[in-house]
């Protein structure tokens, strides 16, 4: 029935009222006024760098301003759209109606998942690491499997994936890999996916078709700014350069143009060779180093802070958090939400928001 659709239509635009105090809609908008104002200026562009830091900061105000106000727009024209059917009593617009609420609570799920990204480095891009664990071509081949599931992933949210560094496996797959994963957000989102992802399958390399357990270590870093102070040291850092092994033609394999840092009081070691100049290489290894000592200066600080509180939970990476389950059932479960699914091969083509989303409200409401 057409009345039913009323109450639920008033509440959904309670609730975007609501939103939008939460979201701070008309602070946002009066910054983007402000920026946009820098923007129109004859020197905007000789610094080039803060003008792409202000460019990028006026996208990403709009993207969440923009996507708030159509929803609002969408809920306005619902209701217009059910008070005129009510009144001529054309039941012929239910359908469309009902489609349009359905549309405006996916949208608002998402904003509330925005809203749940409020850390200081959520908005920034995201640094993935993914490295096999014991296994041999089992666990490269998982490793592997899991490189192309974030790639669909971002593919999705329309971010940009670069791809620093790729070891690959002896025989199959591979062994370990870095992804620069771009876009606003990308860090808020993926964070959720650090730690151990276990695989269980009947083993396509095993010809007495065994089941075999795999595992994959995937760790996320935000990549900070120049803004952000890390103390670098680069008569601490060990630079090597050797020959890169990836594709990328001739030049590649040619010159020493990979470059590999350790950094000798922490042991953090970082490599990058799919960049075709060795000083492209050094860049974007730096951009890694300060990511990771950023990080380990984090971790401390939670250590430091769940001491305080008195709570035991290990902070490390190292914890298994989901097993994907081929054989002999299918399922793909998380253990720290208990999120869990039998549509494995949706997973596997990057479909892994419910498993964000579950752990991102968890984060909030204090449940992990």
């Amino acid at each position: 029935m057409l009345e039913d659709y009323k109450p639920e239509l008033t509440a959904l635009q309670l609730k975007l009222s609501e939103m939008g105090d939460s979201l701070d809609v008309a602070r946002k908008e009066e910054k983007i006024a402000e920026l946009e104002y820098k923007m129109s200026e004859p020197s905007f562009w000789d610094d080039t760098e803060e003008a792409q830091r202000i460019n990028q900061e006026v996208a990403d105000l709009k993207g969440g301003v923009d996507k708030y106000k159509e929803l609002v727009g969408k809920a306005d024209d619902a209701m217009t759209l059910l008070e005129l059917a009510m009144e001529d009593g054309d039941a012929e617009l239910e359908e469309e109606i009902k489609t349009s609420v359905e549309e405006i609570k996916t949208g608002m799920r998402s904003l509330e998942l925005e809203l749940l990204l409020s850390g200081p480095y959520d908005k920034n891009n995201a640094i993935l690491n993914l490295h096999a664990g014991a296994g041999g071509t089992e666990a490269q081949d998982w490793t592997q499997m899991l490189l192309r599931m974030y790639g669909r992933w971002a593919e999705r949210h329309g971010f940009t994936v670069v791809t620093a560094d790729l070891l690959p496996g002896d025989e199959a797959g591979v062994k370990s890999a870095t992804l620069f994963i771009n876009g606003h957000n990308a860090y808020g989102y993926l964070k959720s996916e650090k730690g151990v992802h276990r695989l269980v399958r009947i083993s396509p390399f095993d010809s007495n078709a065994r089941r075999h357990t795999s595992f994959c270590a995937c760790d996320i870093m935000p990549e900070v700014d120049d803004a952000v102070e890390v103390d670098i040291d680069m008569k601490d850092v060990r630079v090597d350069t050797y020959r890169a092994s990836g594709a990328g033609g001739q030049h590649i394999n040619k010159t020493s143009s990979a470059v590999r840092m350790t950094h000798e009081p922490t042991g953090i070691v970082v490599q990058c060779q799919n960049e075709r100049s060795q000083l492209q290489n050094r860049e974007q290894c730096l951009k890694m180093l300060r990511a990771k000592l950023f990080e380990l200066e984090l971790e401390k600080k939670e250590a430091e802070l769940a001491k305080l509180e008195g709570d035991q939970q290990k902070i490390e990476w190292g914890s298994q958090i989901r097993s994907y389950v081929f054989q002999p059932y299918t399922m793909v479960k998380d253990h720290r939400t208990n999120t869990e699914t039998g549509n494995v091969q949706a997973v596997m083509d990057g479909e892994i928001d419910p498993f964000i989303e579950s752990y991102l409200s968890a984060k909030a409401n204090h449940q992990i």
